[in-house]
């Protein structure tokens, strides 16, 4: 199920509910996106009809950011959990080991997406890993060609979004895997160059608390939370 914020299907469902029908898809061969969507996108999206469309043009929309669930309660919706982009994926990594799916990392500078891999592995030693490949190569037809003989179920795309999402949606047609997911900076934190926040803060939904706290120079773009809920209340 989902519902609408500010123009932008989400999903509703939390972890649990949402990899059985991940993969469903797989199983039937049925292509899907996923996109991490938190308040910054959505604020982002509204003044942008082009990344409107092409959030929405997802398969899957999970809500990544304690500002959405907020706006949820605040629209009398559903969402009441966060689905964050980087547990999303360990999530799917956890049962593509346990289902003997296979995935491909491709992304970040040379070498994080080899770490990334490594720990992948060393957290679940029955994980199958076909491949990857850093971001920095120039020729979009040697990285497709790459996945493709490598014959993956999940591609994972670390560039940043939405440069993911698009890359993503302008190549998946000739490409293998059944789902993607764009995951950001997700192998960096994996390779263990990148610290998340300690678990308090995760639980409370106070990572951008624990990043600004870090880097005060994030106060500009964490300003977005407060016009956003301003945005959805105007909305409603």
């Amino acid at each position: 199920m989902k519902e609408t914020i500010l123009g932008v299907d989400v999903n509703t469902e939390n972890y649990d509910e949402l990899i059985p029908k991940l993969f469903s898809n797989i199983d039937a061969k049925k292509k899907s996106l996923i996109v991490a969507i938190n308040p910054e996108k959505l604020m982002r999206a509204k003044d942008d009809p082009a990344l409107k469309a092409l959030l929405n043009r997802a398969e899957f929309q999970i809500p990544d950011g304690i500002g959405v669930i907020i706006a949820s309660k605040i629209q009398k919706g559903n969402i009441t959990s966060r689905v964050t982009g980087v547990d999303m994926m360990d999530r799917i990594v956890r049962e593509a080991a346990r289902t003997s799916k296979s995935i491909f990392l491709y992304g970040a500078k040379p070498g994080v997406a080899e770490a990334a891999a490594a720990k992948l592995i060393e957290t679940y030693p029955d994980l199958k890993v076909a491949g990857t490949q850093d971001g920095y190569e120039k020729d979009t037809s040697k990285v497709i060609n790459k996945i493709n003989e490598s014959k993956p179920d999940i591609l994972f795309v670390a560039m940043g979004s939405p440069k993911q999402e698009l890359w993503i949606e302008e190549h998946r047609n000739n490409l293998h895997p059944i789902l993607y997911q764009g995951v950001g900076g997700s192998f960096d934190v994996l390779a263990g160059n990148i610290k998340r926040a300690p678990a308090a803060f995760q639980k409370a939904g106070a990572e951008w608390l624990y990043r600004l706290l870090l880097e005060p120079s994030r106060i500009k773009r964490q300003m977005n939370l407060p016009k956003f809920l301003f945005e959805i209340i105007r909305s409603k």
